[in-house]
């Protein structure tokens, strides 16, 4: 495309200099392409326009600056030397040019997004599934997994929902694999800062949602906002033919917030609260579930392989969502059956210990005490746990996630998550905090080891019969950052290497 055709897409601009072609859209100035349109947005820890004689260096021929920003910019496109487009919100503006450039593939593609606290990646996965098992082809981007047609990859970019050229990228990889169905994980973050403008959703989903990234949203209402876009972003999507559907959970408190902020149909779920879908008669298999669903006036049994009353939750959100897809309750029971479960979230792992090891990435306080409350139900022995916190965010998460080892399980090893550029000893001291106000002491309920597969073997190396361990917060991830090293890991690779050292 040329500059002044992307131009076009925006509402508000001013264009400076002369037309020319573009072949590449991005914003990180570090990895411009020859012939790419840099898109300088303002950051937290920088600033895009700081950097435009670097992007120009690397092969931008064009720029996207921000009107306010003028001072930085004016000198490096006055008199026509590198042509621009002025924006009042370059952020904005990103989402709108990148979907263009990329020829809008929300628009030839079904897309679902799924939003909330937790379980959004669980019931990405759920969907997928039920949808292919129908017939369907899928394209896939969570925090653990992308999928386009038949490749399946990690998620390796930065975030889990990357910046808006490398979601329409993505779709657009997907629309041209012939993907029916696009299933975007839209986390608050990238909702909030536009990375998912331009999707074009045709169904919407919430999980729950709890007090989460709040050093970011500010406040819990501005958190319920940014997901609450989701729901606003329906009612704009492109028309294609098919009805747009809001999936809500019913014992969700927020869900008439939700509600309100579309037009579209409202499918709900739930378990307590009367629902479209509705499971009742709940009862827990070795490693998984089993209950009655109620829908469209029809009852069947259902049994999953996801264990615990959250993944039953996780379950009906999938399953109202292929119902709203016209498939049949009946093949919705059949997939659910089948469902292997998602690398990473609750996943056993087993070379022939006496004891039970399982590998989950809860990593906010929530999330780790449903999982301890899950494990401690069905633990014959103790329940030892292995967690740390991540660096540089959130921190009152840190005596929460204490708290709630300190009160569910019965020894604690605290050791590294992502410390980034905070001090371990100190980030792994806020989390004793949280347990020494459960009652919890040092040396006899929990132990400090920074070093994290040091941590693991000695959790495994207390371990006997009947025991259960927990390792939490790194799940599916295959890297540890500390201060500016980055770590390869796989929690589960390494779970295995010290569990064949120890039982092989």
């Amino acid at each position: 495309m040329n500059l002044y055709d992307l131009a076009g897409e925006l509402a508000e601009k001013e264009i400076l200099g002369a037309d020319v072609p573009i072949s590449a859209i991005g914003c990180d100035s570090r990895r411009v392409a020859p012939g790419a349109l840099f898109v300088a947005v303002p950051g937290f820890r920088a600033d895009g326009h700081d950097y435009i004689g670097q992007a120009v260096a690397g092969g931008a021929v064009a720029a996207v600056v921000q009107a306010d920003r003028r001072a930085k910019w004016q000198a490096a496109v006055e008199g026509g030397r590198l042509p621009a487009i002025v924006v009042p919100d370059s952020r904005l503006a990103l989402a709108t040019l990148a979907a263009a450039f990329y020829g809008h593939p929300g628009r030839r593609l079904r897309v679902i997004g799924v939003t909330g606290t937790d379980g959004k990646t669980t019931t990405i996965h759920l969907i997928s599934a039920l949808l292919e098992a129908a017939g369907y082809r899928t394209g896939l981007l969570s925090t653990v997994q992308c999928k386009v047609g038949d490749r399946l990859f990690s998620n390796e970019y930065r975030f889990t929902t990357p910046e808006a050229p490398e979601v329409q990228a993505l779709l657009a990889e997907m629309a041209t694999a012939g993907a029916d169905y696009a299933i975007v994980e839209s986390t608050s973050h990238g909702l909030a800062l536009h990375r998912l403008d331009g999707c074009e959703y045709d169904v919407a989903v919430v999980t729950n949602v709890t007090a989460d990234h709040l050093d970011f949203h500010g406040s819990r209402q501005e958190y319920l906002a940014a997901k609450g876009r989701l729901f606003v972003m329906l009612d704009q999507a492109a028309d294609k033919g098919v009805e747009k559907v809001a999936v809500l959970n019913a014992d969700e408190p927020a869900a008439a917030y939700f509600a309100g902020l579309t037009r579209a149909r409202v499918v709900t779920y739930g378990v307590q609260k009367a629902a479209d879908l509705q499971a009742s008669d709940i009862s827990p298999t070795e490693w998984g579930s089993h209950f009655r669903l109620r829908a469209e006036g029809n009852e069947l049994e259902v049994t999953v392989g996801l264990p615990g009353l959250f993944n039953v939750y996780n379950s009906l959100a999938a399953a109202a969502v292929a119902l709203s897809q016209g498939i049949s309750l009946a093949a919705v029971r059949d997939a659910l059956a089948s469902f292997p479960g998602v690398p990473g979230r609750l996943e056993r792992i087993d070379e022939g210990q006496p004891f039970t090891l399982v590998v989950d990435f809860a990593h906010a306080p929530e999330a780790l005490r449903r999982v301890l409350t899950f494990l401690r139900e069905r633990c014959q022995g103790r329940l030892i746990v292995v967690f740390g916190c991540i660096g540089g965010r959130e921190r009152p998460r840190r005596l929460g996630m204490g708290l709630a080892a300190g009160e569910l399980a019965d020894f604690a090893v605290l050791t590294n998550d992502n410390p980034f550029q905070e001090d371990p000893q100190a980030i792994l001291a806020e989390i004793a905090q949280g347990l020494r106000q459960a009652g919890r002491h040092e040396g006899h309920h929990f132990v400090c080891i920074p070093d994290r597969r040091e941590a693991i073997a000695h959790a495994l190396a207390m371990a006997v019969e009947g025991d259960t361990v927990l390792l939490a917060g790194k799940g599916h991830e295959q890297s540890i950052t500390v201060g500016d090293t980055v770590i390869p890991w796989d929690e589960r690779r390494v779970a295995r290497e010290l569990l064949r050292e120890m039982f092989g």
